[in-house]
């Protein structure tokens, strides 16, 4: 088994799909821009992209071990790149809510396997966690990259300016590479396999099993809101600087990597401080300060006016300020999703990915809706106020969370050592 092609081969599918999945805000401000639409038929990408999601990962998680973990990455691959390309050639929105159809379609595959794939090569649960933790780094690296790469095919003088779909060629060109380095790639899949797995039925009879256990319920609850959350922000986040802070097209959507880029600080960092702090309180912490810094910078982006020599050094403070929230919420995700597997057989790993990947899309297509309406309705800051009701919930589902881990025996991140390199 080639472990470290594969282990480069993982990273780079996640960096393909965090451009993808995340230039939706991107898409959605230049969609506006470009076709003329209104924000709730452009919160419709994101349905496009999430529900796909969840769709898929019900119908094919439970037995994706019978198709193969590396055949279904390089499927998923030639899905979105054969999008990409259909996208560049025929630009139309309808055609922009087929693109997220397909990336939403692949990510499932991609996501599922990905994930089940982590188990295959690592040894422990020690090694598990570095190796999410690494991959969810990847991740991030891809959001981070996703505003820049969008932005220079961004003309600000003429926002409509269809030239910002040669990015397309970009991207499919980058998955059929990473389809070359695994198809030229080996991948043991035998762990994965088992007698309750060794067939369609059986598969399907593993995620319902899954429902016995009171943790999963929780933690997908925890999961859900988290991901309501975030896409709040990811999604609504270039259009909120655009429309509140007043900023142009392209350093709206520059200024928005700011996000991802403290996400993915703060989930490096986060292996080093469970080193020392108990994980649920590290992630109480995390929602209290976010709530904190919703209610204290919110009220900076009010009576905005617009200035046409706005530049970096001179942007509305609230636009640096409010990304921050990144850093608060990049521990939740991947410490609660390394505590359920790690305490499941890797024969589940890809049942249980199955439930996560449909919560999470559920949750992202629900955030970004609610997000939209109460920005269409309102405006963003009475938007992004409105996150203040899931953030109180996730601390209501956390309590619970601990609660089951306890019960279950499960250490969590601080037993298992969570690490980030």
């Amino acid at each position: 088994m080639n472990r470290f092609r594969m282990i480069v081969a993982l990273a780079l599918i996640y960096v393909i799909f965090a451009i993808l999945l995340n230039s939706v805000g991107a898409v959605i401000l230049q969609s506006i821009a470009t076709f003329g639409i209104d924000k709730p038929q452009a919160s419709n990408l994101e349905l496009f992209k999430d529900l796909p999601i969840a769709v898929t990962a019900l119908i094919v998680a439970s037995f994706l071990p019978l198709l193969g973990y590396k055949r279904a990455m390089m499927i998923s691959l030639a899905i979105v790149g054969a999008a990409c390309i259909v996208m560049r050639l025929y630009p139309s929105f309808h055609m922009t809510e087929l693109l997220f159809l397909c990336t939403g379609v692949g990510f499932a595959l991609a996501k599922v396997s990905v994930y089940s794939s982590i188990g295959l090569l690592t040894r422990d649960a020690a090694e598990h966690a570095r190796l999410t933790s690494t991959i969810e780094g990847m991740f991030m690296v891809g959001v981070l990259l996703c505003g820049w790469i969008f932005s220079a095919f961004i003309d600000d003088a003429n926002p409509g300016n269809p030239v910002w779909f040669n990015v397309y060629w970009l991207l499919a060109a980058i998955c059929f590479l990473v389809i070359v380095l695994l198809a030229t790639s080996t991948l043991d899949e035998s762990e994965a396999h088992s007698e309750a797995t060794a067939s369609i039925k059986g598969s399907l009879v593993e995620m319902g099993h899954l429902f016995l256990r009171p943790l999963v319920y929780v933690f997908l609850a925890s999961a859900f809101l988290y991901v309501l959350i975030e896409q709040s922000f990811s999604t609504w986040l270039p259009t909120f600087n655009n429309e509140v802070l007043k900023l142009p097209h392209t350093m709206s959507i520059q200024l928005a990597t700011i996000l991802s880029g403290m996400t993915a600080i703060g989930r490096l960092a986060a292996g080093q401080v469970l080193r020392r702090l108990p994980w649920h309180v590290l992630l109480n912490v995390c929602v209290v300060g976010m709530c904190v810094l919703v209610v204290s910078v919110l009220p900076l982006a009010r009576d905005v006016v617009a200035r046409p020599d706005v530049g970096w050094f001179n942007a509305p403070v609230a636009a640096y300020l409010i990304p921050l929230i990144g850093l608060l919420m990049a521990p939740i995700y991947p410490v609660i999703n390394s505590v359920v597997l790690s305490s499941l057989p890797k024969p589940a790993h890809a049942a249980m990915m199955g439930l996560i990947v449909i919560f999470s899309a559920l949750g992202g297509t629900l955030g970004s809706r609610i997000t939209a309406t109460v920005f269409s309705k309102f405006d963003g800051i009475h938007a992004f106020y409105f996150s203040l009701v899931p953030m109180t919930l996730v601390l209501i589902a956390l309590y619970f969370f601990k609660r089951e881990t306890d019960r279950a025996g499960v250490g969590g991140p601080t037993h298992i050592k969570l690490a980030t390199k």
